[in-house]
């Protein structure tokens, strides 16, 4: 691997690392996850001088949130525990600590998919809480662990005791969870881990009593001044026990066959537990000997964590179900026969990526084949095991409309070209209205599905004619009482003044987003004038290629959707490009990244500066970058910017640039 390559693996890294710690909202599962850290742990083995003090091997968990708490330093570090992948690296293990401590037993644990929390306590009293962080600099979380039941506030024991656990979140309260936000129309979690991270860093205590949190004890981090002072691990947690305390569930085990037989064991009863697991931990018993076998300055010394590969069944698919997303494109699911049981949930129906997938796998109905649960979240099928007689063909009409489906060309997409298709019009109007296009506050996707249910609204444009509904609107009061609903419709009203460019975004042209809307808004004074340009015009744009010409092309060229822009047009909504004028062109032909903390603009409002001025504002750097923007704690985006020679420059040094053009 070359340095550029290990630098991209620790931006990678360091992105997924952000979005499972601070942002509770993963988007890779813990295997890939552990695949990349395995990955980057070979190459920093192989090349010891490439490594700096902030690479993600070196650092525990994520960073604190201040809203969620104060900041509390650690009495001892929470650090994380070593994850192994193999039986063979569990027994090297315990024969090292076997090598040096005959006498040595062990205690075999199920490591809970949670959140890790300490509670400090002073003479029987709880004093303080205090999550991970870092793992030297936690949050103070104290007031949302006296709500959990199994945090006791008070107990029998004087002197200074120091307890580490896990809160979790049980199936049964994640799924109570998720109902509830599905009848008020409001997203749901993806799996009780992130939910329990999230609840528990609420600033409010009576939503985190409401959702509903437990916590096992796993270990004593610190005892002086009673019993448990001196104790070994296991003795320590059945004194804990006897005093009501929760603690993990463990055995102690002496010898190689006994741990692997507890590790299965686990394994084996991990889908009917009431909550999730992410492996078994294997820890040494005799607190004294753990020193003698550190692993690092990330993890705690004296434990690993044996990794289970991820759950999988053979499951009988009855048939492929097809639906209709917001753009038209189909998306396929396959449907089981009988519900199998994978994490901890009945799941009867996995994710079929596309067409080719399905073909390529052999996947029809009435064959066999083996579901996995990617990051023990997402359904999925994973291979055949048996094939059936007939072979899956693709379909040719929409399930729906019954509009002849496309097949957009060098793609495996399938796509339903109606515009007026029922099963594209809630999700398009909605998106034309969202955050991410014409913005109008306020007007979620629960008011559009119900003004579509009513007949209110058939397309985009019907939104500007809701004022002439007013009145019913109230009585019904689908939008809520008189002053909500005078509070969207002038937040419709207001719309109509946006760019250009956010009109075009929200039409919800294939391959056109915001980012290439507002570039392609650039070179058109609006958007009569874009639905002239041919093919050949609208390929000769930056970053527009075939595909993306000819989808809006084809998209201007369809009767129904003119009409519709004539009707936008007529209801007084803007469709001139208002940015165009601004646009000095200082930056243009440029293309910059912007990293760490500047002096007084955020990113965003620099990277629409840097695009108002012709240039092109991109997230990671290449040996395309012609400048970084730095600011502090830029990290590594800046040593690959210096690696690949490029020019760092400070947020003052851009406006230079900007102002000496003008």
């Amino acid at each position: 691997m070359e340095y550029q390559e290990y630098l991209e693996l620790v931006d990678k890294i360091n992105y997924h690392m952000d979005l499972y710690y601070n942002q509770d909202a993963p988007e890779i599962s813990d295997f890939d996850y552990d695949q990349l850290m395995l990955q980057l742990k070979k190459v920093e083995g192989e090349h010891p001088e490439w490594v700096k003090e902030d690479s993600p091997t070196r650092r525990i968990g994520g960073t604190t949130k201040r809203e969620a708490g104060v900041e509390v330093t650690h009495n001892v570090p929470m650090l994380s525990i070593q994850d192994v992948f193999s039986k063979e690296e569990v027994e090297d293990w315990v024969k090292q600590v076997k090598a040096l401590h005959k006498d040595a037993a062990f205690s075999v644990e199920e490591k809970i998919d949670g959140l890790s929390m300490t509670l400090r306590y002073q003479d029987g009293n709880l004093t303080l809480a205090e999550t991970r962080g870092d793992g030297r600099v936690g949050e103070d979380v104290t007031l949302n662990a006296l709500v959990i039941p199994d945090v006791k506030k008070k107990i029998a024991i004087q002197g200074y005791l120091e307890l580490r656990g896990e809160v979790y979140m049980s199936h049964e309260d994640f799924e109570r969870f998720n109902e509830s936000q599905e009848k008020l129309g409001k997203k749901t979690a993806a799996n009780p881990r992130n939910l329990a991270a999230g609840t528990l860093r609420q600033l409010d205590s009576g939503v985190v009593k409401e959702r509903g949190l437990r916590m096992y004890v796993f270990n004593v981090q610190q005892a002086s001044g009673n019993e448990l002072e001196g104790m070994e691990h296991i003795q320590a947690l059945t004194y804990l026990s006897n005093m009501g305390i929760y603690v993990v569930p463990h055995k102690q085990c002496r010898e190689i066959g006994e741990i692997f037989d507890e590790i299965d064991s686990i394994g084996d009863r991990r889908g009917e537990l009431p909550y999730d697991i992410d492996g078994a931990v294997v820890k040494l018993d005799q607190v004294a000997y753990r020193q003698d076998f550190p692993a690092g300055s990330k993890y705690s010394a004296g434990h690993i964590a044996y990794k289970y590969p991820p759950e999988e069944k053979e499951v009988e698919i009855e048939e492929i179900e097809v639906a209709v997303g917001r753009t038209g494109k189909m998306t396929f699911r396959a449907r089981f026969k009988e519900p199998v049981r994978l994490c901890g949930t009945n799941v009867q129906r996995a994710t079929l990526h596309n067409i080719d997938f399905i073909q390529n796998m052999g996947i029809s109905p009435g064959c066999k084949a083996i579901c996995r649960k990617q990051g023990e979240i997402i359904p999925a099928i994973i291979r055949v095991t048996k094939q059936s007689e007939a072979s899956y063909e693709a379909p040719r009409n929409c399930p729906i409309c019954g509009h002849t489906l496309m097949r957009e060309e060098e793609t495996c997409d399938i796509y339903c070209n109606n515009p007026s298709c029922p099963a594209q019009v809630k999700r398009t109007i909605a998106y034309f209205a969202g955050k991410g296009a014409m913005d109008i506050k306020n007007f979620g996707t629960v008011y559009v599905e119900q003004l579509v249910d009513l007949g209110y609204l058939k397309d985009m444009a019907d939104i500007y004619t809701l004022k002439n509904h007013r009145e019913e609107l109230i009585e019904q009061g689908i939008m809520g009482k008189e002053k909500n609903t005078d509070k969207i419709l002038q937040a419709i009203e207001d719309s109509k003044q946006n760019d250009a460019y956010m009109l075009l975004t929200g039409l919800a042209i294939r391959n056109v987003g915001k980012v290439s809307a507002k570039e392609i808004m650039k070179h058109f004074r609006d958007i009569w004038e874009l639905s002239q340009a041919s093919i050949d015009t609208l390929t000769n744009l930056p970053d527009v290629g075939e595909i993306t010409a000819s989808c809006i092309y084809n998209y201007f060229r369809e009767a129904q959707n003119l009409e519709m822009l004539k009707k936008l047009n007529d209801s007084g909504v803007n469709l001139k490009a208002l940015s165009q004028g601004d646009n000095t062109g200082a930056l243009e032909g440029l293309t910059f990244v912007v990293t760490g903390t500047l002096p007084t603009l955020g990113r965003k409002e620099v990277g629409e500066l840097i695009e108002n001025n012709g240039g092109k504002n991109t997230g990671s750097v290449s040996k395309k970058t012609n400048y970084l923007v730095a600011g502090e704690a830029a990290g590594s985006k800046l040593a690959k910017a210096v690696e690949l020679g490029i020019p760092v420059i400070t947020e003052e040094e851009l406006l230079r640039m900007i102002e000496n053009t003008n």
